[in-house]
C-alpha cells in the first residue's frame, strides 16, 4: 500500500513532458488515471505503457472546450467512481515580442493555459469535494519573474497563480487542498521546441547566472511533483531555488532592475522577432498541428 494506492488521479497534458511522468510514477505506486490530451497517439501509447483500460482512461479533450472537459471527468467517475487528485498541467507557449507575435497565437495561450485550467477545475471539482481530495495547477517560475517575448506565457501563468490561490481559499472548508507549480527550464517538448525554433533564445539567456538558464530533467521534475502531491504541497518549486525568486519578485519589479534588464533585452529581442518573422509562425510546429485538430 502506498499513499496513492487506489487514488483516482486526473491528469491534463497528459500524453508527453511533465503530464506522462507523473502519471508513470503515481501509477507505480497504485493510483489510477485519467490522461487528458489532444495527442492520442502519444497517450493511446501511454495508457498502454502503463497497464491499459483497467487502469488508465485516456481522454481526448481540448481544455479550451468546458463541455469536453465535463464529458472526461464524467468517464472518470464512471470507471473509477470519483476523482481524488487533479493535475491541471495543460500549457502551450507562444514566441515573439508583442509587436511581432500572432495574435491569435496570443488569445490561445492565454485560452489554453488560463481558461483550460478554469474548465479544468470547474469540471472536476465537486468529484474532489467529495473526496476531500487536492488540486495542483501548473504556473511557472513566469508567474514570479517575467520574460520578454514571452506576455501570452507571462500573464498566463501569472493569471493561473492567483487562480490556484483564489481556489484555496474558496475550497478550504470543505477539506481540500489547493497548490501551485513553478518550475523554470525543464526538458520537456515545449522547451526542446522552443530551443529548436529559436536559436537566438540560447544567446539571450547566455545573460542570465548559470544556475538560473539550467535545464532541469524531466524525471527530477516529476520525482518533486511527485513529493508534492503527495504532501498536498502549496507550493512546489522546481529547481527548489526558484522560490527564492517569489520572494524576490517586488524587487526584479523595481525600476533600477528593469531598466537594467532593458539593456540586454534591446541586443536580441530583434533576433528573435527575426527568427519569428521567418518561421512564419507564433507557436510550435506540434502545437500548432495540435490546435487544429
Amino acid at each position: 500500500m502506498t499513499a496513492f494506492t487506489g487514488k483516482v488521479v486526473l491528469i491534463t497534458g497528459g500524453a508527453s513532458g511533465i503530464g506522462a511522468e507523473v502519471a508513470r510514477r503515481l501509477r507505480a505506486r497504485g493510483a489510477h488515471l485519467v490522461l487528458v490530451d489532444l495527442d492520442m497517439s502519444r497517450l493511446r501509447e501511454l495508457a498502454k505503457e502503463l497497464g491499459g483500460d483497467e487502469h488508465v482512461v485516456a481522454v481526448s479533450a481540448d481544455v479550451r472546450d468546458l463541455a469536453a472537459m465535463e464529458a472526461a471527468v464524467a468517464q472518470a467517475i464512471e470507471k473509477f467512481g470519483g476523482i481524488d487528485i487533479v493535475l491541471a498541467n495543460a500549457g502551450i507557449a507562444s514566441y515573439g515580442s508583442i509587436l511581432e507575435v500572432d495574435p491569435a497565437a496570443f488569445r490561445q495561450v492565454v485560452e489554453v493555459n488560463l481558461v483550460g485550467c478554469f474548465h479544468t477545475v470547474r469540471a472536476a471539482l465537486p468529484a474532489v469535494i467529495e473526496r476531500r481530495g487536492y488540486v495542483l495547477i501548473v504556473a511557472s517560475l513566469a508567474a514570479y519573474v517575467v520574460m520578454p517575448t514571452m506576455a501570452a506565457y507571462n500573464a498566463s501563468k501569472a493569471g493561473v497563480e492567483h487562480f490556484a490561490n483564489a481556489l484555496r481559499l474558496e475550497v478550504a472548508h470543505f477539506g481540500v487542498d489547493v497548490g501551485s507549480a513553478h518550475m523554470s527550464w525543464i526538458d520537456t517538448p515545449l522547451v526542446r521546441e522552443s530551443f529548436a525554433d529559436l536559436p537566438a533564445t540560447t544567446r539571450a539567456l547566455a545573460a542570465v547566472p548559470s544556475p538560473f538558464r539550467k535545464t532541469t530533467s524531466v524525471q527530477e521534475c516529476g520525482a518533486r511533483f511527485e513529493r508534492g502531491i503527495e504532501r498536498r504541497a502549496r507550493r512546489i518549486n522546481v529547481p527548489a531555488w526558484v522560490g527564492v525568486l517569489r520572494w524576490l519578485r517586488p524587487l526584479l519589479q523595481t525600476p533600477f532592475a528593469e531598466r537594467e534588464s532593458s539593456k540586454t533585452t534591446s541586443a536580441w529581442l530583434p533576433e528573435i522577432d527575426a527568427e519569428v518573422a521567418g518561421l512564419g509562425r507564433s507557436l510550435s510546429a506540434r502545437t500548432q498541428a495540435l490546435g487544429k485538430d
